[in-house]
């Protein structure tokens, strides 16, 4: 489940998106909460959602649940960075710059 990175991080690491996971701080770009700004809190591969927090809402009961938001719909603004990720990174970027500039073979003469 990858979400678009905000144009900053696209220009820092030369990639256009990034799964997203739990602790990234993300943006909502469409929808009725588009602008809301928060914390992944919890990523439900099964649903397809991502729950940001501050996004609740209350049931009849009282009861408070989570909003669940499609990744497509949100940009990350800032990632939670580890080993993992940044071997991730760094091999996307290798990749991209390795499509916009590729090696030809020449035959030998």
């Amino acid at each position: 489940m990858s979400a678009p990175l905000d144009k900053l991080l696209r220009k820092n690491y030369g990639v256009r998106s990034m799964p997203i996971r739990k602790g990234d701080r993300v943006k909502i770009v469409r929808g009725i909460y588009k602008g809301t700004e928060g914390k992944v809190t919890q990523v439900y591969r099964k649903k397809f959602v991502v729950y940001i927090e501050k996004l609740t809402r209350e049931k009849v009961n009282g009861q408070t649940v989570n909003i669940g938001i499609h990744p497509s719909k949100v940009l990350v603004k800032e990632l939670h960075m580890d080993k993992d990720r940044k071997n991730l990174l760094e091999r996307k970027a290798r990749s991209a710059t390795n499509k916009l500039n590729p090696t030809k073979l020449q035959e030998p003469t």
